[in-house]
């Protein structure tokens, strides 16, 4: 279990993050949710240790993040930010090879080199698999650094809008992927997403986010049109559609 306590957290001496406390099981897939600076990414942020809270805990299991070393960190946790500042000169398959890097002691191993066979498959990465990650499209670079916080085997994934950059039919490919994912190898996957249609499609929890503070936790039933207004200040409807719940906002 990952266990936020009164987390406080922020940039430059203003806090962002203001007392969450948030549970986190395993095999459990957690959408993110809110307006732009409500706090999701410096959530992510600082379960990963980008950045270290002002107050407050974040537990693994237990066990206190701050006491872990990098290395052990990066076979517990793996974090794919929303941008990328540098990208090396390196093929698709040895950007995901990449991942494996927190349990490789000297050379890859079989196991390694299989398991990043599979996730290029997975991906459908083939075609490209031998090409320079500079020469790729926004989409397809995108699903390669997926790929990559895949092959590090985490036991907590955090994904900062992992599929912002993909046309309908990837994202569909990628949130279903993740989805299974998280339930075969039972891990805890948190995504931020800003679609709420698209995270209600796949996710299992959603957390409501506004202003640093958490405004609402739960399965699909804490969704309605009172919710919405109080954390995106819209209008809408949330209808059942061939079994499913689609916001509607009113235009």
């Amino acid at each position: 279990m990952l266990r936020v306590e009164n987390l406080t957290s922020g940039y430059k001496g203003l806090d962002v993050l203001k007392g969450v406390s948030l549970e986190f099981r395993k095999g459990v897939l957690y959408a993110i949710l809110g307006p732009n600076g409500s706090g999701k990414s410096t959530l992510l942020k600082t379960i990963a240790r980008v950045i270290e809270p002002r107050g407050g805990t974040v537990y693994l299991n237990g066990n206190d993040l701050r006491r872990y070393t990098i290395s052990d960190l990066a076979r517990e946790v793996a974090f794919l930010p929303q941008r990328f500042s540098s990208i090396p000169e390196i093929t698709v398959f040895e950007a995901i090879l990449l991942g494996r890097k927190p349990h490789i002691s000297f050379e890859p191993t079989e196991k390694d080199l299989k398991l990043v066979e599979k996730i290029i498959n997975d991906l459908k990465l083939s075609d490209i698999a031998l090409k320079k990650i500079t020469e790729l499209s926004g989409g397809e670079l995108q699903k390669v650094l997926i790929g990559r916080v895949l092959a590090q085997s985490p036991k907590v994934l955090l994904l900062d809008e992992p599929v912002n950059h993909l046309d309908p039919k990837n994202q569909i490919e990628i949130l279903k992927l993740l989805k299974d994912f998280t339930r075969k190898t039972h891990i805890i996957t948190i995504l931020v997403l800003h679609d709420l249609n698209l995270a209600m499609l796949f996710a299992d929890h959603f957390i409501f986010m506004k202003n640093g503070k958490v405004r609402a936790s739960g399965d699909l039933q804490i969704i309605n049109p009172p919710l919405i207004k109080e954390v995106y200040e819209i209008n809408a409807s949330v209808e059942n559609f061939n079994g499913r719940k689609l916001l509607i906002p009113e235009v």
